[in-house]
Parts: C-alpha cells; structure tokens; sequence
C-alpha cells in the first residue's frame, strides 16, 4: 500500500472502465451501495446528509453487516481483456464502514465464471485502511477478463481500478480489413505526451465521442514558444489511410492547427522514442482545425509505408477530444 501515485495508473489504462463494457456480474450482496458504483469514473463523492430506503447513501459498493461468518466478493468482468500491471483499491469516504482486509483474484473465461473456473491470486489477503488509496502492482504475465474482490468480512469500497495492457487477437482478424489501428479495444495506447493538465491523454482512443470537455486530451495554455504534442503506440503496426481528429466539445480551447509524424519503431525505452519522434516523417501536413468538428484527413496523408507509432502535434496547444487512425495492419 502506497499513498503515492504509483507509474502504472499514467502508464496504463483502466481496464474497468464501464464505457469499455466492464461491470459486475455477481456480488455477493450490495445492499447499502450498488456493485456497480464502485466502477464509476469520477472520482467518489461525500454527501452529508444524503439516505435512501436503506441508510446513508454510499458512493461506492457496501454490503450490510455480516453476522453469519464468511465474506463478501464481486466478480467483475473487465471491459477488454488484458494483463493487469496494477490495482488501486479506494476506499475514499468510507471510514467505520471500510473492509479491514481484502484480496483480488484474476481468471480468463469466455462467460460468466462458475463453481469450476479456476482463479489466480493476484493479490493475497492485505490489510486496508479507511479513507484511502491502497495501490498494488501486479506481476502476471497472463491475460485476464474478469477479476473478483474479496472483502473480509464485509463493508465498503469507493472505486475498484484494473490498470493494464489490452490483449487483441490480431490473428483473428480479417487482414484486409480497416481497423482504427489506435484505439484502445485494438491495443493501443498513449505513452508520452508533454503535458496534460486538464484532460488524460489517454481519452483520445477511448470509444465513442467524447461526452464533454473533460473527456479528452486538453493541455494548459502555452505561455512560452513550442506547441504541444502525445505519441501513441499502435495496436498493430500498420498502414494508415484515414486520420480522424475530434475537437467535440472543445470550442473555446480547441488547437489552431494540428499535424501528425509517424514511424515504424523496431525497439527503444519510452524516452528514446520521443527523442526520436522530433525526427519522423510527417504523415499529415499541419491541418486546419475547427471548434467542436468531426476532421477527416485522407488525401494529405504522406505515403510512409507501415508505422508502429504516431505523434500529434497541436498548434500551439488545446484539447482534441478523439483521434482515430484508419489503417490495414502490416
């Protein structure tokens, strides 16, 4: 337990996220907070004075007391299936009503798990504290689609979040098909960005548009000569033949211009890739941006061959809410 921001929460996504299909499928009991609750993406809130048929309303999962021995457990179905690098179990605002211990079991299963899925221990029986963040990094190689959270005995957890690394089954795929080759259902991810003070980088290649502001990529206004920029690895290295940028929502703070360099990157740490990004060929010419606007770019798009890594720039700075990037995989 750590009360650090570990790397793995920036390094990674939450594979619990509901927008990518993740819920509970079974709990033990949730009578005073819905299971579901707990895979909520904001942050939990406290409000006094809040009740509602059943007691204090909790933002999170509570079970009752227990009073016949045992312990409660839900099993959640993660949105995508991946390898989990790490876990946060918060239990924010919850303080005499908090778990004094908990576990986390992981297990790959194409429906739900019953009596004869096998589990593997992904964090054994650790003590909790009230009102906290409790982070715990993960080393598994194996990919899973479902977690279950045991709780001993009984009580109250705000958020549960699965950080990890999606798993596509390329191989499954029809070759000659177009994919959004970075989008996160496909693998791919954000791994270096220079700034991201009001929105994660991370919800460009989330699914769908982008609910409001705060759902995309918005960096802090540029005061100095520059501009900004995010490199995203791919799914799958591929060829791109339609580039798709989404300023939903962003009307007032939305960039000037944008452009795109890519490049097809054998090996390297996450610091040499941007040191190597400044010299990749542009894939798309600075573009055009419009406020709140759906922007398909194809005919300006350089033919570079196959590529494993993409960098947006923004002119000089601002917030995209969606950046697809149509391509067959090489």
């Amino acid at each position: 337990m750590s009360d650090n921001i570990p790397d793995f929460v920036s390094d990674w996504i939450n594979l619990a996220q509901a927008r990518l299909g993740a819920k509970p499928v079974y709990c033990t009991d949730d009578f005073f907070a819905v299971c579901s609750r707990m895979l909520e993406p904001q942050a939990p809130v406290f409000i006094d004075g809040k009740f509602d048929d059943n007691g204090k309303w909790m933002d999170g999962w509570e079970t009752r007391r227990r009073r016949n021995g045992g312990y409660d457990f839900a099993i959640v179905q993660l949105g995508l299936a991946g390898i989990i690098k790490g876990v946060d179990i918060d239990t924010t605002h919850f303080t005499g009503n908090y778990p004094p211990a908990a576990s986390l079991d992981g297990c790959h299963s194409s429906g739900d798990p019953d009596d004869k899925t096998s589990w593997v221990t992904l964090i054994p029986s650790v003590g909790l504290n009230g009102d906290s963040h409790h982070y715990f990094e993960i080393d598994e190689d194996q990919s899973f689609t479902h977690v279950r959270l045991n709780i001993y005995p009984d009580g109250g957890v705000a958020r549960l979040r699965i950080y990890g690394q999606v798993q596509c089954d390329w191989e499954a795929k029809d070759a000659k098909a177009v994919y959004d080759l970075a989008a996160v259902e496909h693998g791919g991810q954000a791994i270096a960005w220079n700034d991201a003070h009001f929105g994660s980088a991370a919800n460009l290649l989330a699914p769908g548009r982008g609910e409001n502001m705060g759902d995309g990529w918005e960096t802090r206004r540029r005061r100095e000569p520059g501009n900004d920029w995010c490199i995203i690895e791919l799914g799958h290295a591929g060829i791109i033949e339609q580039v798709i940028v989404d300023t939903a929502h962003f009307k007032g703070n939305y960039p000037h211009r944008c452009s795109l360099q890519a490049a097809l990157v054998e090996a390297g740490t996450t610091d040499s890739i941007i040191t190597q990004s400044i010299f990749w060929p542009e894939l798309l010419p600075p573009s055009k941006l419009e406020m709140d606007k759906i922007h398909e770019f194809a005919e300006t798009i350089s033919a570079i061959g196959p590529v494993s890594h993409v960098r947006l720039n923004l002119f000089p700075d601002g917030g995209v809410s969606r950046l697809r990037l149509m391509g067959k995989i090489a």
